[in-house]
């Protein structure tokens, strides 16, 4: 459903190859206590390639003829292991981004259409499973500065005072949380009035903080206006970086036979009215 409403690079029908989840530890910006200290990354890598290139290596069944995923592993290992090895920490994700798209566009060759990379943080959220960052770069862009970006927080629980029934006013529950926000591409001149566009990040850390404090203040009956609430909060604490949000909301505790019931969300900016009727 978010396609039809979210500008995001169009990757066409093309073959593959990835790498799923490499692991490794390094500093990117701050973690999850405001310390500059190393942390568990997770990187996935996708190559999109020219239609039907992978043939040749399917035909004739030796790896000289794709692209090499070891090799790929590799070179990103290598950009990460140097960074430690000069004590040069990356600023923020954005910046691991560039280096990692950068390295598979050069091993790849004219091959590539588009490469793709998620970067996950599990231990970036305190109050989170996880966060991710996820950005598509087709050939033409090249700078993955210049293309949209989605940032997920996975799994964020909220106490929350919600519900119709009695017993529901009385006392907090979780909802399971997962906010996924759109990031607008920087364009040419916002580029030329900073010398690294990845440097003004949005920080994600502060405005889950912040979501955890506002709620606590807060009261509803349903699902659906605990989620607008939060889409406008969201809002509120982003700059127009964040063009969209999406938010779903799972009550893990409210029908006895299923696993969750929920609510999701996503609206653009101009959607919102950002005044919230709760105020």
């Amino acid at each position: 459903m978010t396609a039809t409403i979210l500008s995001q690079p169009e990757v066409p029908a093309t073959d593959v190859v990835f790498l799923d989840s490499i692991q490794f530890t390094t500093t990117i910006g701050s973690d999850c206590w405001r310390r500059p200290k190393p942390q568990p990354v997770l990187t996935s890598v996708y190559l999109y390639l020219q239609s039907s290139f992978l043939d040749a290596c399917g035909t004739s069944d030796d790896v000289k003829d794709s692209v090499h995923y070891g090799h790929l592993a590799k070179a990103v290992s290598a950009i990460v292991g140097e960074r430690e090895r000069t004590k040069k920490p990356y600023a923020g994700v954005h910046a691991l981004i560039q280096d990692v798209t950068q390295a598979a566009f050069e091993l790849a060759g004219e091959s590539a259409v588009a490469v793709r990379v998620v970067i996950d943080l599990p231990k970036q959220i305190l109050l989170a499973s996880g966060f991710s960052v996820d950005v598509t770069t087709p050939r033409a862009k090249a700078d993955p500065a210049f293309t949209p970006a989605s940032i997920c927080v996975k799994d964020l629980v909220l106490p929350v005072l919600i519900g119709v029934n009695p017993p529901e006013r009385l006392t907090r529950q979780r909802v399971v949380t997962n906010i996924t926000f759109y990031e607008r591409p920087c364009t040419i001149s916002e580029s030329s009035s900073i010398s690294q566009p990845q440097t003004s990040e949005v920080d994600y850390t502060t405005i889950v903080q912040l979501l955890y404090e506002w709620i606590n203040s807060t009261s509803y009956l349903t699902l659906e206006k605990l989620v607008l609430e939060l889409v406008r909060a969201c809002f509120r604490m982003t700059s127009p970086q964040v063009d969209a949000v999406t938010v779903r909301c799972e009550k893990p505790n409210a029908i006895s036979f299923a696993h969750v019931s929920g609510v999701q969300m996503t609206r653009r900016r101009e959607q919102v009215n950002l005044t919230s009727e709760t105020e």
